[in-house]
């Protein structure tokens, strides 16, 4: 089985189609990019220390910076616990925290994702209380 840092890191390519159904907010037959691990990697990673934004608005940026009117609401979800239990991996082989990413940035107590993270809620409130983020 591939560990979290593995899946984050495979070779994959964004894709750009019509979405096939209404969800989300997204409506069957918009533009809609599928993002990779790395992409939503990369946009978290560009997230200053001590600012936060949500999944709605990181969906809505991902789809302005690749010309499309959508970003898939699933495969967001299942990177962005990709990104999470990845950046987590790094942590417990040593990282200083400086080096993970910083997925708090996007995930708080609400984001059903972080219900669903192998190391638990209280990480993510502890790294947003520690920037002086909303939890």
């Amino acid at each position: 089985m591939k560990s979290w840092t593995e899946k984050l890191n495979a070779p994959a390519r964004a894709e750009v189609k019509a979405a096939p159904v209404s969800i989300a907010g997204m409506r069957a037959g918009e533009i809609m990019l599928v993002p990779t691990p790395k992409l939503v990697d990369d946009y978290i990673r560009a997230i200053p220390e001590g600012a936060q934004t949500d999944v709605k608005s990181m969906r809505k940026a991902l789809a302005r910076e690749h010309g499309t009117e959508v970003t898939c609401p699933i495969y967001t979800g299942y990177h962005l616990r990709t990104v999470a239990e990845a950046a987590h991996e790094m942590l417990s082989r040593g990282a200083p925290l400086s080096e993970i990413t910083p997925f708090w940035r996007v995930l708080d107590a609400k984001t059903p994702t972080t219900k669903r993270l192998s190391f638990g809620a209280e990480f993510v409130a502890e790294q947003r209380a520690r920037e002086g983020l909303e939890n």
